[in-house]
């Protein structure tokens, strides 16, 4: 397509009904009351020159360039600011508004470099734009240094790695401020000074590096002028075509617009029409693209017999061949199931589809899981049991009707930063929050917002905090029974468990170090404050009680009637861009798509009639028995797509010994990943820019991932993988990305109405999508739960194993970084490193006082099962006796420290709870972290 331009209506929207009629240059037109004049007149395709307005932002009239004049009323008004009333007419276009305007063009042109035809902004500038709309064909007052006093001498900040800030083109219209406050949250910039002095400013004296700006490009995307611009369009020129595509970072999803030169990829914007970020980003997103053609890219197929050979690149003929004879031989050899996959959850559904059925069909096992395993596979099982679907609740929107927000085990503001901002919008308009977490996030205070409340329990005791809530509301007669009779099942068995005295705030306040009377104003907060929403992360998932975790805020929220309508809900904060999507695909060992269990006669039948195959019915190895039965010797092949799970997966030297222990091991990435050092074949990946396909988001919305380019390699992900199947004797085939989204929704109820024609049509669809809800269903359980009746569960709070010892003192906790994702493949090859090179440890003042550290120092941190050293940050966000760092990068290699304890139900990791040391280093070490594993027994 040609670059696309999207409207610009200069306000925002109002929502109701377009009850209010008006006349607007003799055009008869209806809108909802609260809409501005200016808005009213582009609905009714007439354009009122403007500046300082834009339709992200609310009204400022500042600019003066979008007055009327109204029949009854005095003067010129903005029409920005003005808004409509029944009967009036409107006047956008005569002699004296085009005079006036001409005059404050002639104003801003005086005072602004005449450099249009050597600007980078030039073709897609409003100032340049306004001055031929308005009719500018002279400056009286001169420009430049005829003008008298000017701004053209005024520096360029060019700090950031992404942007730069060019202060003399800037017509201080506060636009950047503005998406700033509005539509970021982060409140970094402002207009310095008053008058002619006045000027943007990301702080008092410092650079935008220097500053809290956060990088999300908002201000960029709103700046009006060249002063705001993308490195890249300085470098290569203004963009001349749109893909509209997927973001393939966080589970958020938000949608772009990949604008290139040529075939040159030169910026990322926000699309306006993305149904899960409406036009924001964040700084990965919107920037943080390079590492798709980053020099390290594997591009060509490369083999090996043994790792301790050198690679051989070669064909894709030969390695296709390679990895087929030798699956089949090991099977022979080992039987049947001595051979599996991992899905990645970094692809797109296609892909993760074609990866399964080459397991069902192929393979002839159920040896197949994913890395929700170690993220959410406890929100699969704890929200099946109670609602009867694996996924969230609500749709991002719905935030905007909440009037509390409990946030537990997450840090949207840096994991998931753009839902973050339509939160931090909400608290700002007056919602109240509850956080539940051992860390002091951002969340707990930062600009305008405050929570009203801050549970800060100690690591592994979430289940305990969410029955003394839940307890609470039991004991003080505050559970919605009205809704519980009509709407759950099993509620009498629970309330008399929850409501025994050990699940007393009190009782537990020895366990959780929470506050009783702070908990128990929380919980009456949550019950009684209107609509209560639940959003949660690993911090809630990565426990050995995850699985009861998730049970007990589905509890909760059934207590207190907080499920079935906007405002509330359970809603989980999923870490990668389709890790929903790699389970609603059929990733687990134990259920084919739809989450339909392998013993399901019925569901197996589906596939067996379509693949022509049998399929088992029993379920296979998880990613954990995987490791063990490759070290006894039982799992002897693994196929692992786009995961490098020897840097993610828990208890590094057991996963190396696992790795190690295979016959073949073939890896399909972008990049050499620490999992590829073990690999004897590593195909190369495609980026998300080559994809074509669908990611599914944390808020089940299924979006389109477009091809912005050719693949490099040569051949689509799903493409390998049945021709793979093909070479071990399986006929299988598509011709396109869309067959396979057609044999999805062919075989999958959920995805009944899923197709690329109607995503093409529609934008986005959020499952389930079918007969019922052919548009898609963004609340989930308005009427009745997916099982019917919603179930109460019992959830016993049983401690963890991890503890501190003697030895081993403080608790670990780890989690992520706004400017890094995952283990930092991708971002650790784009300019975010530039606000976080390595991993840090932040460490309590009082802890690192013992022990000799200071900020800065670097130290060990050990484990029952490794050791490595980094940095110390004394930091008061952790109390004291816990410790918490990030795991972006392999050198630091954070797994190496986390141990085998996992969720009773799911097997998920224990990231989040691990007994360790820190000691000062005293002796000489170089700059790069050293590791050292326990070795597996």
């Amino acid at each position: 397509m040609t670059l696309l331009k999207e409207p610009d209506f200069g306000t925002p929207a109002r929502e109701g009904a377009a009850t209010v009629e008006l006349t607007i240059d003799g055009v008869n037109v209806a809108v909802p009351p609260g809409t501005s004049v200016m808005r009213a007149a582009k609905q009714a395709g007439l354009e009122i020159p403007k500046l300082c307005a834009t339709d992200s932002l609310e009204a400022f009239g500042s600019c003066r360039l979008c007055i009327v004049e109204i029949d009854g009323a005095r003067g010129t008004p903005a029409s920005c600011t003005t808004p409509v009333a029944p009967g009036m007419v409107v006047r956008t276009q005569n002699e004296k508004l085009g005079k006036l305007r001409r005059g404050v063009m002639e104003l801003y042109i005086s005072d602004h470099p005449l450099d249009c035809l050597t600007c980078s902004a030039n073709g897609d500038c409003e100032l340049q734009d306004m001055a031929g709309v308005t009719g500018l064909r002279e400056v009286r007052y001169g420009s430049g240094v005829d003008a008298g006093a000017n701004h053209l001498d005024a520096p360029t900040d060019t700090s950031n790695p992404y942007f730069d800030f060019d202060a003399s083109k800037c017509i201080a219209c506060s636009r950047c401020v503005r998406a700033c406050d509005e539509v970021q949250g982060t409140l970094a910039l402002t207009i310095e000074g008053r008058g002619f002095d006045s000027k943007v400013a990301a702080g008092a004296g410092v650079s935008f590096m220097e500053s809290d700006c956060v990088s999300c490009g908002a201000c960029v995307q709103a700046c009006p002028t060249a002063t705001l611009q993308e490195k890249s369009v300085i470098e290569l020129g203004m963009p001349t075509r749109s893909v509209i595509t997927t973001c393939a970072y966080c589970g958020v999803g938000c949608s772009f617009k990949a604008e290139l030169r040529g075939d040159e990829l030169v910026r990322m914007v926000p699309y306006k029409d993305g149904g899960a970020n409406e036009g924001h980003s964040c700084v990965k997103g919107r920037f943080a693209f390079g590492y798709a053609s980053h020099p390290d890219r594997v591009l060509e197929p490369m083999v090996r017999d043994a790792i301790t050979d050198p690679w051989r690149k070669v064909s894709w003929d030969e390695a296709i061949g390679f990895t087929a004879r030798r699956l089949r031989e090991i099977q022979a050899a080992y039987g049947q199931g001595s051979i599996g996959a991992i899905t990645s959850s970094r692809t797109t559904n296609e892909e993760v589809y074609a990866v399964q059925k080459m397991v069902r069909a192929v393979f002839g096992n159920n040896n197949v899981d994913t890395c929700a395993r170690v993220c959410h596979s406890p929100t699969g099982y704890g929200l099946k049991q109670t609602f009867g679907e694996s996924a969230g609740t609500q749709d991002f929107k719905s935030v905007e009707k909440a009037d509390v927000i409990l946030v537990i085990g997450a840090n949207p503001t840096d994991g998931h930063p753009v839902f973050a901002s339509r939160m931090k919008k909400r608290l700002r308009q007056g919602a109240k929050l509850i956080v539940v977490d051992p860390r002091r996030i951002d969340l707990v205070r930062s600009p305008h917002i405050e929570a009203a409340h801050h549970l800060q329990l100690a690591p592994g005791t979430n289940v305990a905090v969410i029955n003394a809530i839940s307890h609470v509301v039991v004991t003080e007669g505050l559970v919605d029974r009205a809704f519980v009779a009509e709407r759950c099942e099993d509620f009498e068995q629970w309330e008399t468990f929850i409501a025994q005295p050990e699940h007393s705030p009190e009782a537990v306040a020895s366990i959780t170090g929470v506050d009783p009377d702070e908990l128990r104003a929380a919980a009456r907060l949550y019950a009684t404050g209107g609509n209560g929403a639940i959003y949660y992360g690993l911090g809630v998932t990565e426990h050995s009680q995850g699985s009861t975790t998730v049970m007990g805020m589905a509890n909760l929220a059934m207590a207190t009637g907080n499920i079935g309508r906007r405002g509330v809900g359970v809603n989980p904060l999923r870490g990668q861009n389709n890790v929903q999507g790699s389970c609603d695909m059929g990733s687990f060992p134990h259920e084919l798509p739809g989450y339909r269990h392998v013993s399901d006669d019925g569901a197996r039948d589906v596939y067996e009639q379509l693949w022509g195959t049998p399929i088992l019915n029993e379920p296979g190895l998880r990613i954990p028995n995987m490791f063990d039965s490759a070290i006894d010797g039982s799992f002897k092949a693994l196929f692992v797509q786009g995961e490098d799970i020897a840097q993610s997966d828990p208890n590094t030297a057991h996963v190396f010994a696992a790795l190690g222990a295979l016959d073949l091991l073939v890896v399909q990435d972008l990049f050499e990943n620490e999992t590829a050092k073990w690999a004897h074949v590593l195909l190369p990946g495609t980026s998300f820019l080559e994809k074509d396909g669908t990611f599914t988001n944390a808020e089940r919305r299924i979006n389109r991932v477009r091809p912005v380019m050719a693949p490099q390699t040569g051949k689509q992900e799903w493409q390998i993988v049945c021709e793979i199947a093909q070479a071990m004797g399986y006929p299988m085939h598509y011709d396109s990305a869309s067959q396979i989204m057609d044999e999805i929704a062919l075989t999958t109820p959920t995805f009944m109405g899923v197709s690329f024609k109607k995503l093409d049509e529609v934008g986005s669809l959020q499952w389930p999508c079918n007969l019922e809800n052919p548009d898609g269903t963004p609340i989930m359980h308005e009427a009745e739960f997916t099982r019917g009746k919603g179930r109460f569960m019992e959830t016993v709070y049983v401690p963890t194993t991890e503890r501190s010892t003697r030895k081993y003192p403080l608790i670990l906790t780890t989690g992520r970084i706004l400017s890094q994702y995952n283990v930092g493949a991708q971002t650790r090859r784009t300019a975010n490193v530039a606000w976080h090179p390595e991993d840090i440890l932040e460490l309590h003042p009082h802890d690192a006082e013992v022990r000799g550290i200071e900020d800065g120092s670097m130290v060990a941190l050990s484990s029952r099962v490794g050791r490595t050293t980094l940095r110390a940050k004394l930091a008061d966000r952790m109390p004291v006796g816990v410790c918490y760092t990030t795991f972006h990068h392999p050198v630091t290699g954070a797994n190496v420290i986390t141990t085998e304890n996992s969720d009773w139900a799911t097997n998920c990791p224990e990231y989040k709870v691990t007994a360790v040391q820190v000691d000062l280093l005293v002796e000489p070490v170089s700059s790069t972290a050293e590791r050292e594993t326990v070795p597996a027994s």
